[in-house]
């Protein structure tokens, strides 16, 4: 039996199912991504386990018992936004501090686990801080921590890095994960980023008009994807003789699928390509090794794993 337990779980809305049927278990300290384009159900999904939503028919278990019996404040979970939800008036330190005081926690507990909450997500000097004094990534650390702190049986994370620019999404991801390993808590986050979910979690849940489509490890999904929209939602990919071939394991050689380069883009560490194939438009990746490459309107062979 998994820690969490969402049975033929689905959710109606005016005769459109926009969760249908999931199915899903999640182990014990597991990082699970539900992954899929805007309207897929993934944020329905998240929101009928913290209790926002009731399904319309299905069953949540949390620990062996049923999640759909407790009242959102009683279910243990921890939750962060994609807004950070933070009050405006409160220090750092009492925003984080707001839940166990909720909760009943002595105020003297209470410092030392915002405290410790703080060092962990890196803000322990920050206490005193508003949150209009601090940065988009400082604010998202500390909706992280207060979300920590009342050390939730389940921590769900709704977009909560798509506010942030870039660069500092990509080392947010890298703390996030670093800080769940550390932690251990059940994590469930929903995202339509495709490198977010593949970099964060141990599995994803690639979901498509209520379904999922494929459950698995993010590298099964990637190499071995169960369906097309799987295989085009998970970065780019060419339909080759009926095979999925992902541009990045395709070459220039001297023999294999002839071809004419139509588009080459500089990428910075990489090359992109289009060749125009008796096969259709094919996308090849390389990477930038400062090798001379073949340019636009060059006769090319293309060969990868399984055909030379």
């Amino acid at each position: 039996m998994a820690f969490l337990e969402l049975e033929k779980l689905t959710k109606s809305f005016g005769g459109h199912n926009a969760v249908d049927g999931l199915t899903l278990g999640v182990e014990k300290g597991e990082f699970v991504a539900l992954l899929g384009p805007s309207g897929c159900g993934k944020t329905t999904t998240l929101q009928m386990i913290a209790g926002f939503v009731e399904p319309t028919s299905g069953a949540i278990r949390l620990g062996g018992k049923d999640l759909l019996a407790m009242k959102p404040a009683k279910r243990g979970l921890g939750i962060v936004f994609q807004s950070y939800a933070l009050f405006p008036h409160m220090t750092v330190a009492e925003n984080v501090g707001f839940g166990l005081e909720m909760q009943g926690v002595a105020a003297a507990e209470r410092r030392t686990r915002v405290g410790e909450t703080l060092e962990l997500v890196g803000l322990g000097a920050f206490t005193t801080r508003f949150p209009r004094q601090m940065s988009g990534g400082q604010q998202q650390r500390v909706a992280l921590a207060r979300a920590l702190v009342i050390r939730p049986q389940v921590l769900l994370l709704d977009e909560p890095l798509s506010n942030l620019d870039a660069k500092l999404r990509e080392g947010m991801q890298i703390e996030l994960r670093q800080i769940q390993r550390t932690v251990g808590t059940t994590t469930i986050l929903v995202t339509h980023d495709q490198a977010e979910a593949m970099a964060l979690s141990d599995r994803i849940v690639v979901m498509n008009q209520g379904k999922a489509e494929q459950i698995g490890p993010p590298h099964e999904a990637y190499e071995r994807p169960a369906t097309p929209f799987v295989a085009n939602f998970l970065g780019k990919t060419n339909l080759v003789n009926g095979a999925t071939v992902r541009p990045e394991r395709i070459s220039f050689a001297p023999a294999g699928l002839a071809g004419t380069v139509r588009t080459r883009i500089f990428q910075g560490n990489h090359w992109l390509y289009q060749v125009d194939t008796a096969s259709g438009l094919v996308t090849v990746i390389r990477q930038n090794t400062g090798e001379t490459m073949p340019g636009e309107g060059d006769a090319v062979h293309l060969a990868w794993e399984g055909r030379a």
